[in-house]
């Protein structure tokens, strides 16, 4: 007891010594600022024109007392702050104490900041917390959410009229729902790529077998049936029936799909990465096939046969500045212009089906195509030109089948099962009207020899060629819009598997799903135009399309087949996966024939795409094998002795880190030895901060955990998907209810600073990046992936620009990579070589 009464009054002692040593200090300024001022009165008594200068003094004078009872009352606050837990045991124990920082409130009457130092009007035009909870946008959403709400729920109260109005009841009520207007947007979003098919896969038919008079009857009803079926099987079988029925909280796509299944087995992560690479190697030549094909169709009409004979490179020119234009407007969404490319699509595949109506005539014969033995015995027949490669040809039919799937969580299924039959319908018949005209035209001898002949716009009247043209550029340009979005939400959902870098991402529209990637927007343009100046036309691009995409539908089909295997249905899983990947092998082998024409560029993207996610999935697991966290039992000691050392001067006042981790209840390791890296970061409060995205587009809540201190604090910021992300005028908020409600203490800024907020101290941002040491025990491949992970999220971009953090001059730190490291051998030691001269100089001048 006697030990512990000893201590005790020594610590009292130390408090009451540095409390006093502090006003010692303010005293003695304000003792040093009044004899300059008694200095300056006596040296201005006899001198009556110097008036205006005492008066000067003077203020001078207050304006320096001001300033110094602020620091003076700073100081001491927070001193006395870290000695209140010793004031509260005196006063409990019955001894008379007062608290210091009571006395020098008493001291202080009021914190006059001088008009002197800061400026009377905002310069930099900071950005402030508003009053009011929702912006215009908001409630503009919301009301429109409400109202459509409303009406929805009118419908279902009335009573359904005979037995279309009770299904129509009951599509409405189910979880596959129907809406009229989600159908046109549906027709617009996920059918695009499949309506342009038409545009192009009978051209590179034909050029297949070596041009129109090369193509006989039992040629034009095997790929007709080859076509049909394919559709069938891959399409309507395999993604409508099956594949749409498997989904992950209403969201399909093959990442959702390896979401399902991953549990299972490691590895599967293989099949999904190479699927979701090749999809996005397909979004680049989905726009500059669909685009040129339609731009080619120009050459067509007779008023600009002359103009496009004497310029062969304009249609490729026509063909850039619509590309360029489509990936300009990316960043505005499509929202709003969503239900026009419904609309348009909607028109476009009735013209298919019209203008397929129209040159079957009173010819159905082409029907007996419907038959499966065509289209075999077309494929192993002699009057089959390409050989296998006619597969190639006729897997260009089903090329947008797998965006049925990725777009069902934009549209939803109902929507998707409701359009599918007109859509297939429409197809049908302008594929089969086409293969009429080449029947009765294969003994033009006008046609013959033509290159690039397209029987799409050659059996249209010239005429109608006009408007054919105008719809064929705009289904193009929404064929190239569906890619694009959906390589923007296939590149958020691999940011989601930690398979990509985090990149910034908005949102333009009202709903999560349709989202923007300013890098992916870049990358896919700036490659689309490469592919441009490669292949120059829709024929040599076509040869060069399709590969990546049966890469895609194999290791669909894998996936799909591992779930139904799991879901305990032993006999469809081996039918469906034994049926489906010979079919889509077949496409793949078929393929292969096109890589030497093309097939290269689009297996180099998707090795790229692959090299990026594995990579980086592998450089993620190496960072995560080290101990990434702190309990507050290992990390609060260290902080709470920091905080009290008055030796070491503040680093600033409030010291914000920015992590990924959401976790409340703990630290980052790399926030804990950036703190105590080098020179100990002291600061009045230490920020550990994260931020999440919801799927309510508006949401703004915010967590905070203090851990039982007023200098450590974990927050979680909760922002919907249209939030903007400004992270520093949030958090200004927070620190100013924190400091309302007692849970930091008070906090003034003397000094101008850029975010103009004198009631709140300074502000450090720091984010810390992680690098590996040499002495690392690591694989050559895990060393690899860390470096090239390293090297990507470089040029990726930084969380300084995405959360508004550029004005505020944030510290980027590099902390070491603590994996397992090899011992480093000991140094020996070993003895000086002296010369003869020195060693006698030793000797003559031995040490005293």
């Amino acid at each position: 007891m006697a030990g512990t009464q000893h201590d005790s009054s020594a610590e009292s002692n130390d408090t009451n010594e540095d409390i006093n040593r502090s006003h010692s200090h303010a005293e003695s300024i304000d003792d040093n600022a009044s004899e300059n001022h008694s200095s300056d009165s006596h040296g201005s008594r006899g001198k009556s024109t110097e008036s205006m200068d005492g008066n000067s003094n003077t203020r001078d004078f207050a304006e320096d007392t001001a300033v110094t009872q602020i620091i003076r009352k700073q100081d001491v606050e927070d001193e006395a702050s870290e000695k209140s837990g010793a004031s509260e045991k005196s006063e409990i124990s019955g001894k008379p104490g007062t608290s210091e920082k009571t006395k020098v409130e008493d001291s202080v009457t009021h914190d006059v900041i001088p008009e002197s130092i800061l400026p009377a009007e905002s310069i930099t035009k900071a950005p402030k917390v508003s009053k009011q909870g929702r912006t215009r946008e908001e409630k503009a959403a919301m009301k429109r959410a409400r109202k459509e709400a409303m009406r929805e729920a009118s419908l279902l109260a009335k009573k359904p009229r005979g037995p279309f109005g009770r299904l129509l009841r009951r599509a409405r009520q189910s979880p596959d729902k129907i809406t009229f207007g989600m159908a046109i947007v549906a027709l617009g979003v996920v059918y695009g790529d499949i309506g342009t098919s038409p545009l192009y896969m009978a051209q590179t038919f034909l050029a297949g077998q070596g041009g129109l008079e090369n193509t006989n009857r039992p040629a034009v009803l095997g790929m007709l049936s080859l076509v049909f079926w394919s559709i069938t099987l891959i399409t309507t079988v395999k993604y409508v029936l099956i594949a749409m029925r498997i989904d992950n909280k209403g969201e399909g796509g093959i990442f959702a799909l390896y979401s399902l299944v991953r549990r299972h087995a490691r590895w599967l992560v293989i099949p999904a990465m190479l699927g979701g690479a090749a999809f996005l190697a397909d979004s680049v030549l989905t726009p500059a096939v669909s685009i040129s094909s339609a731009v080619e169709g120009l050459k067509t009409l007779p008023m600009l046969t002359s103009v496009f004979g004497d310029n062969e490179n304009l249609t490729l020119m026509i063909t850039v500045v619509v590309i360029l234009i489509l990936f300009s407007v990316q960043s505005r969404g499509t929202e709003r212009i969503g239900k026009v490319f419904g609309i348009t699509v909607m028109v476009w595949f009735g013209f298919l089906a019209i203008a397929g109506v129209v040159n079957l005539g009173n010819d159905w014969s082409v029907f007996a195509a419907l038959n499966p033995l065509y289209g075999i015995q077309f494929l192993f027949s002699h009057n089959n030109a390409a050989g296998l490669a006619i597969m190639g040809t006729v897997f260009l039919s089903t090329t947008g089948a797998e965006a049925l799937y990725s777009d069902m969580g934009h549209v939803g299924r109902g929507n998707i099962y409701a359009t599918w039959p007109f859509i297939k319908v429409a197809l049908v018949l302008n594929y089969f009207g086409q293969g009429a005209w080449m029947l009765r035209n294969q003994n033009n001898k006008a046609l013959h020899g033509l290159t690039n002949l397209n029987p799409f716009f050659q059996m249209l009247n010239p005429s109608v060629r006009y408007a054919a043209v105008l719809l064929s550029v705009a289904a193009g340009v929404i064929a190239s819009q569906a890619l694009i979005t959906g390589a923007f939400t296939m590149v958020s959902e691999a940011t989601g598997l930690n398979w990509m870098p985090h990149l910034q991402v908005r949102y333009p529209a009202r709903t999560r799903g349709q989202l923007y990637i300013p890098v992916v927007n870049l990358v896919l343009c700036t490659a689309t135009l490469v592919v441009l100046g490669l292949f120059r036309d829709s024929e040599h691009i076509a040869a060069a399309y399709g590969l990546a995409l049966t890469i895609t539908m194999i290791t669909t089909t894998v996936l799909l087949g591992v779930y139904i295997w799991f879901e305990h249905r032993h006999v469809l899983a081996i039918i469906f996966t034994v049926v489906f990947l010979a079919i889509q092998t077949l496409f793949f082998l078929a393929s292969m024939a096109k890589f030497l024409h093309g097939g290269w560029f689009t297996m180099l993207l998707t090795i790229a795409s692959l090299f990026i996610m594995y990579t980086w999935d592998e450089g993620t697991r190496v960072e995560r094998s080290q101990r990434r966290h702190m309990n507050p039992k290992e990390f609060l000691p260290a902080l709470d002795m920091l905080h009290k050392d008055f030796r070491i001067p503040y680093f600033a006042d409030n010291l914000v880190y920015l992590t990924s981790d959401s976790e409340m209840g703990r630290l980052d390791t790399d926030i804990f030895f950036s703190i105590f890296a080098d020179h100990p970061k002291r600061a009045r409060a230490w920020w550990s901060v994260s931020v999440q995205t919801t799927d309510d587009p508006f949401t703004r809540e915010y967590s905070v955990e203090n851990f039982d201190t007023n200098h450590m604090f974990r927050v979680r910021i909760r922002l919907g998907f249209k939030v903007d992300p400004n992270v520093a005028t949030y958090l200004h908020q927070i620190m100013h209810e924190l400091i309302d409600n007692g849970e930091l203490p008070k906090q003034t800024s003397l000094y101008p600073k850029v975010d103009e907020d004198p009631q709140i101290g300074t502000i450090k941002y720091v984010l810390v990046h992680k690098a590996l040491m040499p002495e690392s025990k690591i694989t050559t491949r895990g060393a690899i992936s860390l470096q090239v992970k390293y090297a990507i999220r470089h040029v990726a971009g930084s969380p300084v620009k995405w959360f508004g953090l550029a004005p505020y001059n944030p510290l980027v730190e590099v902390q070491p990579l603590f994996v397992s490291t090899r011992p480093v051998p000991r140094l020996k030691r070993i003895a000086l070589r002296r010369s003869r001269r020195h060693s006698s100089t030793v000797r003559h001048n031995p040490k005293e």
